[in-house]
């Protein structure tokens, strides 16, 4: 089984940006998305990228945060700009099984998850 290790996490200031890479252990042609939880809230995802490079972005991030992966498919990005305190959580990035053509964060098929990353930003 494929496995995924975050970082690139540390504490910011508001207006600043982070980039969060995530590293599969080998090639991985899935469906892959990032999601965060903040304390006491649940955690939600904010965007997914498939095999073809689609992306989807949930509404609070849209704009200024941007999924990528490199050419060789180890690694997936999350760029941060523009960063708010209400973007403070820790970051997990996570991968379907196999497969991908339809992928949203929402979807229910992510199985491979990452130990996660914490992002902090301070007013």
């Amino acid at each position: 089984q494929v496995q995924l290790v975050e970082s690139g996490g540390g504490s910011e200031q508001a207006g600043g940006s982070l980039r969060l890479s995530c590293k599969a252990s080998d090639y991985i042609n899935r469906c892959m998305a990032w999601f965060r939880q903040a304390p006491g809230k649940q955690r939600e995802g904010i965007a997914s990228i498939n095999p073809y490079g689609n992306i989807t972005y949930e509404e609070s991030v849209k704009g200024r945060f941007t999924i990528s992966q490199d050419s060789s498919k180890i690694t997936t990005y999350l760029q941060m700009n523009s960063l708010k305190p209400e973007d403070s959580g820790m970051y997990y990035c996570a991968a379907y099984s196999a497969g991908g053509g339809y992928c949203n964060y929402n979807s229910p098929y992510f199985t491979v998850w990452g130990q996660g990353t914490q992002v902090t930003v301070s007013s």
